[in-house]
């Protein structure tokens, strides 16, 4: 393992600046923020001092400083946006003794982990707790401090040759690899260890690559994945073995190029059987609810070539997100994009066709409202998913002259995040402003790409390597 992050004292002396509300991105923003502070000890010092003001009112004031601190127009980064509530609403707190218990009130810092950071887990004791941390990891992927990892995991238990990693998924605690044996490997995102391997039910093989995982469901407790056979698994974390949850019907449906979902619904892109390009589960009870679509109607016959051949840029890509008003999916080939709501099956929210430039499908990605599509051209689109209404725009080429296609994309919340050739390069999502690059240079070609709130993974199929950025505050 080798660590590109500070030491533990640089980290929690940001955690006390921030306390301190020191913080601030703006000095200026910081500067009124404390002339407003004066003038209000002056009010506070009149007449009506020993009026008491009542704590609700209090705390919605508060709300409402750390909201418009954030919705600022100034800085040019959401990043920067989201970090200027903190020492705002700390400003604040600096009023009087009263104002300042408020500082404690659990119900304010849920409120302002929901709307600031798009949070609703608690994974600390005290929502305060959560918030500063989730402010400290912003502030991280702001500054590119991380603490890089490099994953081990057990050798091809067949010996048929070097395992090839075909998809990433992240939750709050765990990794999830998927490889081209049809086996899933899980990793311990706190001690980067290798915890679990779960393989699928064997069945005879239709093609070199028809046991190949091409998606996987992570949730709290379970990993669901499916292969290109169409066949999909379910296995319990911290138990051994797992269960085939729906057999593929490869002669019916065609192939299941992209998997993908939540704990609510579990969404399947075929390609191969007209008519058939989605299947949607219901995810409690694995029920199947809907087939049908046409999106990869023109590429059925690709879709058949992916079981023995190994396709350069994938056929296509389907993303669940959870973060608009309702569970909506957002799908993608390399001529077509679409958006459709999982609630009201059927209902196609936006379609829209890129035949003069194209999609470079590997590219495609959602983070809570919003999804990030590349085309041809390299010019990279941030648009809203509920009605695909373009937020920002910016040139992804590096001039390395790389193939078309060839470069792989993912997001999060605050960041686009393009590796093209052996470097990964990070913008702003919400303005297209160019943040950094990866200080770490990837050994051959990136197979996979995934990002979250803490952690950004990459898988390299040349070495065999799992790369892990850890961007979280200690």
């Amino acid at each position: 393992m080798s660590s590109s992050s500070s030491s533990s004292e640089d980290q929690r002396g940001r955690g006390r600046q921030f306390e301190r509300g020191e913080t601030s991105i703006s000095s200026a923003s910081t500067s009124v923020g404390r002339t407003r502070l004066r003038r209000g000890r002056q009010r506070l010092s009149g007449n009506n001092r020993d009026e008491v003001w009542p704590e609700p009112f209090i705390e919605a004031l508060a709300y409402q400083v750390a909201v418009n601190a954030a919705s600022s127009a100034s800085p040019t980064s959401v990043t920067l946006r989201s970090l200027s509530a903190a020492p705002a609403i700390s400003t604040l707190f600096q009023v009087c003794s009263a104002w300042r218990a408020i500082s404690h009130s659990n119900l304010l810092w849920h409120n302002l982990t929901n709307r600031i950071w798009g949070g609703d887990s608690l994974v600390h004791n005290t929502w305060r707790e959560e918030y500063i941390y989730r402010h400290c990891t912003a502030y991280n992927f702001r500054i590119s401090r991380s603490l890089y990892s490099t994953l081990n995991y057990d050798p091809n238990i067949d010996n048929s040759g070097p395992l090839a990693c075909r998809c990433l998924t992240l939750s709050d605690s765990h990794l999830a690899c998927g490889f081209d044996d049809g086996s899933v490997r899980l990793f311990n995102l706190a001690s980067t260890l290798h915890v679990s391997t779960f393989h699928p039910h064997h069945r005879d093989r239709l093609g070199r690559f028809s046991r190949a995982v091409t998606g996987i469901v992570l949730t709290d407790t379970r990993v669901i994945f499916a292969s290109l056979d169409g066949d999909i698994h379910v296995a319990v974390i911290g138990l051994v073995g797992t269960r085939r949850a729906q057999l593929g019907d490869m002669v019916n449906d065609g192939t299941l190029v992209d998997f993908n979902g939540c704990n609510r619904w579990w969404l399947g892109l075929y390609a191969g059987a007209p008519g058939r390009s989605f299947h949607v589960w219901n995810g409690e009870n694995e029920e199947l609810v809907f087939v049908g679509g046409t999106l990869t109607d023109p590429e059925s016959v690709m879709g058949w070539h992916s079981l023995s051949d190994e396709l350069t840029e994938p056929l296509g890509r389907v993303r669940v997100t959870s973060a608009v008003e309702s569970d909506v999916a957002v799908a993608c080939t390399g001529i077509r994009l679409m958006a459709f709501d999982l609630t009201n099956l059927g209902s196609v929210l936006n379609d829209e066709q890129f035949q003069r430039v194209g999609l470079i499908v590997s590219s495609v990605d959602v983070s809570n409202r919003l999804l990030m599509v590349v085309d041809n051209r390299r010019i990279a689109s941030v648009r809203r998913v509920d009605n695909f209404e373009e937020v920002c725009a910016f040139t992804v080429d590096d001039g390395s002259g790389a193939r078309r296609g060839g470069l792989i994309g993912c997001m999060n919340g605050g960041c686009v995040f393009i590796c093209s050739g052996c470097n990964i390069r990070v913008w702003d999502a919400l303005y297209g402003e160019y943040v950094s690059s990866f200080r770490e240079r990837l050994e051959g070609e990136v197979n996979a790409l995934i990002a979250n709130e803490r952690h950004v993974a990459a898988a390299c199929s040349s070495d065999m390597t799992i790369h892990l950025w850890d961007y979280s505050a200690p």
